[in-house]
């Protein structure tokens, strides 16, 4: 199988740590009442990310160049390349001149299915329906959660209150999503940010299988609508529970049905909405 990895304009290996997330812009200020002026913000930078796993290119994906390492890993368990951290045997980032290469090594037990990966390029739970070929992928079966969480309100209430004061990036660019994975007390005990809600997501998984966390004790809060890939990707991470602060999907609903996955969508400091049921007879 040809190597579909890009060499041409690579920086050496490096970190992601230190990378521009902002750049600043000047815009003009429009409104009815005021005399138009300049004014200057940070604005989120967003990249092409190109995920390689053993030297094949898997996926480009459009993500803020900070936590690549958690990006790739968890991007990696949402396409069921990898089911444990520790099949991952290394990872190295490379600049390019025109975003960022992640090049990700699994062991023999993760080749396989990179392989047949490859082969059919079916993209199912990244990023909506990007790259996906056929309609079947997207009715495949979700594995069922191991042990359904069910969330105190008085978590989602805690969880909600910190979240906010995490989200540096946003607080500068409000342009990008967070998620978060939470203790059942609503602690949260790790965030990460993106420009994609999909990213941010994997990003967090991901430093989750990095960190060893037990995921079933665990649920996911996120800024976003509740949409259907965020639910496949929590459901195939066996997370306890999936918190949205805004309003969920019909097809969200239908999938974390079917996988057991207790989701909870519109939250807001004075409620939200539980879910674990299909649409209402006519």
């Amino acid at each position: 199988m040809k190597d579909q990895s890009v060499t041409a304009g690579l920086d050496e290996r490096v970190t992601d740590h230190g990378a521009d997330l902002t750049r600043r812009v000047r815009f003009t200020r429009i409104s009815m009442a005021d005399d138009p002026h300049d004014q200057v913000r940070d604005v989120a930078v967003e990249v092409p990310v190109s995920i390689e796993v053993n030297g094949i290119g898997i996926a480009v994906m459009m993500a803020t160049p900070d936590a690549l390492d958690d990006f790739a890993v968890g991007f990696a368990r949402a396409e069921g390349l990898i089911d444990r951290a520790d099949q991952v045997a290394g990872i190295d980032r490379h600049r390019h001149s025109l975003g960022w290469i992640v090049r990700m090594r699994v062991d023999a037990t993760a080749t396989a299915r990179v392989l047949a990966r490859a082969r059919t390029r079916v993209t199912e739970t990244a990023c909506g329906l990007c790259g996906l070929e056929n309609l079947e992928a997207l009715a495949a079966p979700l594995p069922r959660i191991s042990r359904p969480m069910r969330i105190a309100p008085s978590a989602i209430g805690a969880a909600l209150d910190h979240i906010r004061s995490l989200q540096d990036l946003a607080r500068r660019t409000s342009a990008t999503h967070a998620a978060a994975l939470c203790d059942p007390s609503g602690e949260i005990v790790l965030m990460r940010e993106d420009v994609g809600r999909h990213n941010a997501l994997d990003k967090a998984i991901g430093a989750g299988m990095l960190s060893g966390f037990v995921f079933p004790d665990l649920f996911a809060l996120v800024t976003s609508r509740l949409s259907f890939e965020l639910v496949e990707k929590a459901a195939r991470a066996d997370l306890g529970a999936l918190v949205a602060m805004s309003a969920p999907t019909s097809l969200a609903l239908d999938r974390a049905a079917e996988a057991g996955l207790p989701v909870i969508a519109s939250a807001r400091p004075d409620g939200a909405l539980a879910s674990l049921i299909g649409p209402l007879e006519d």
